[in-house]
């Protein structure tokens, strides 16, 4: 492929070291979100088996991927901060934010160890300071910077859902803690830049897809993201606002987290026949084969989140005529999961079958 002398993203340097850790996709963190929060969905809706099982491959899966990304950054320090400071990459780095804390809330809500919940909370949010800031500074700071269609894409919407994640597991720590206001005014905090950060990037994508020409390239898995970030600003807010007999301060915050999960779960059931409709127009218009990509963990979480949070908006809205929903979006998101994992275990086959 011939290289965008206009990109700054764009190199032509030495080839690549040849490596899972060299080539490690710093996104690939989506697994555990998507495995986790299947995991939860299923314990929602009592199936307990189902839900530990999830929830062990979950764990194991970032215990690998965290042990690869140290290693990348022992072996390969500059591939991995190239990625960090890279436009269309850095922000995926975020996933391993939301990965922790969905562990943090399978832990408390499955397993019951809350002690590993907190700290799951902890280590997340020091993962975010250094993380968030890391990305921005590398895509501000820059001299030279790509057009806006060249880079921007779903993974942006990470800043969202790493923050709102947060929220989620800050307002689950406080049913067991009680009020902690340390906890709860960087849960709301959270949870409300999440949504600044969320309409700030939705309108350069929304710019970008209407008035830019939009590629089979530019319409892969990440744009999910889109879906799933208010997916998860609708769970943070009912997790916040189901603390409100507990917790004064989101008893007075009541009526604005009702609006804000209104809005969220609104906007997130928009996206997905959009979203659908791209995906139809990529594969089956533009002929863009089906094969296995890390970044299909992008598309997998928006849909395990969108059943957990609406789930957790019919209890706390007192909204009983939804129960079908979130029952429904469990058996696609879990569908979807076989599908992509499967695709995943299947991989290292084609490779060497490839290779032969």
């Amino acid at each position: 492929m011939a290289q965008d002398e206009s990109d700054p993203d764009a190199t032509v340097a030495a080839p690549q070291p040849v490596s899972p850790i060299a080539n490690l996709f710093p996104g690939y963190f989506a697994l555990v979100m998507a495995t986790g929060i299947i995991s939860i969905g299923a314990a929602q809706q009592n199936l307990r088996l189902l839900a530990s099982m999830l929830f062990g491959i979950a764990g194991i899966s970032f215990l690998v991927l965290l042990i690869m990304t140290v290693l990348r950054l022992l072996l390969y320090p500059k591939l991995l901060f190239s990625d960090l400071t890279h436009h269309s990459l850095g922000f995926s780095f975020l996933t391993m934010v939301a990965a922790i804390n969905v562990l943090g809330g399978c832990a408390a809500g499955i397993a019951n160890w809350w002690t590993l919940a907190e700290f799951c909370w902890w280590f997340g949010l020091l993962l975010l300071v250094i993380l968030i800031y890391s990305s921005l500074f590398g895509v501000i700071l820059r001299s030279e910077k790509p057009p806006l269609g060249n880079r921007i894409n779903g993974t942006w919407f990470l800043l969202t859902v790493s923050l709102e994640s947060v929220a989620v597991l800050g307002g689950t720590l406080l049913t067991h803690t009680g009020p902690n206001q340390g906890i709860e005014l960087v849960s709301a905090s959270a949870f409300t830049l999440g949504i600044v950060f969320y309409l700030i990037v939705v309108t350069m994508l929304f710019q970008r897809w209407s008035f830019l020409v939009l590629n089979p390239e530019d319409a892969q898995p990440p744009s999910w993201i889109a879906a799933g970030a208010v997916a998860i600003t609708v769970l943070a807010g009912s997790t916040l606002l189901g603390t409100a007999e507990l917790i004064p301060r989101f008893e007075r915050l009541a009526s604005f987290l009702e609006g804000m999960i209104i809005l969220a779960w609104a906007t997130s059931t928009f996206w997905f026949p959009v979203l659908v409709g791209i995906g139809v127009w990529r594969h089956f218009i533009r002929r863009v084969p089906f094969s296995y990509d890390p970044s299909y963990w992008a598309l997998v979480f928006p849909l395990g989140m969108y059943c957990v949070a609406t789930y957790k908006m019919i209890s706390v809205l007192d909204l009983e005529s939804l129960w079908v929903v979130p029952q429904a979006a469990l058996i696609v998101a879990l569908l979807a999961w076989i599908v992509v994992f499967t695709g995943m275990l299947r991989q290292p086959l084609r490779r060497k079958s490839l290779a032969s």
